[in-house]
């Protein structure tokens, strides 16, 4: 009895029928469909890992925010008083806030019993010097009980009592808008330190 005759080893397999194959296609063209949307997202993710941070917005100024400011004296002169005015000033200098708005008192190079400074740029106090003389249209303002005469200078508002026993004049720089608003507490001061003296100019009387 003869055997029948057998496929050698590394011989041709049995052919696939058509139907078969193109079952296998079909399945591996959705295999691939399904894993292609799987692979985008995990790559989107890890970019988004890998992705440096957006940096943070800076703050905006706003009333709150502290301004940098240099604490190194500020340059003052300092003329010799009369006994009088000196001691008006001292009592001045003395009562004058540690701020104003949120500008830090810093010192003065001469005359601390007659001169003040706050802030970058520094805003001065200067108490002892003469009235300006008023003209016709020069502008004069009532803030906070006390008469004030304006001149406008290139870099700074300087503000001048016109109606104490001693001057005090206020330079306000141009980098603080509204300087009647800076002068504000400083009037406060005024009025309780350094006595009234006469008449105000009509464009101060209320």
């Amino acid at each position: 009895m003869t055997d029948s005759p057998r496929p050698e080893a590394g011989g041709v397999d049995r052919p696939v029928s058509k139907a078969s194959d193109g079952t296998t296609r079909r399945a591996a063209l959705i295999a691939t469909l399904v894993a292609l949307p799987v692979t985008v997202v995990v790559a989107g993710l890890a970019f988004a890992q890998l992705a440096p941070d957006e940096p943070a917005a800076s703050p905006s100024p706003s009333a709150t925010t502290a301004r940098a400011q240099s604490t190194a004296p500020v340059e003052m002169a300092a003329p010799a008083l009369a006994e009088r005015p000196a001691t008006v000033c001292r009592a001045l200098l003395s009562q004058l806030p540690s701020t104003v708005r949120d500008l830090q008192q810093r010192p003065v190079t001469a005359g601390p019993e007659q001169n003040a400074a706050y802030g970058d740029p520094a805003l001065t106090v200067a108490c002892g010097g003469a009235e300006p003389a008023v003209g016709d249209t020069d502008d004069v303002w009532l803030v906070n009980k006390v008469c004030w005469h304006a001149t406008e200078q290139t870099d700074a508002t300087v503000l001048t009592t016109l109606d104490r026993e001693t001057a005090v004049t206020v330079r306000v720089p141009r980098a603080y808008e509204q300087p009647l608003q800076w002068v504000a507490p400083i009037a406060d001061t005024v009025v309780a330190s350094v006595p009234s003296a006469g008449e105000a100019p009509t464009g101060c009387q209320g």
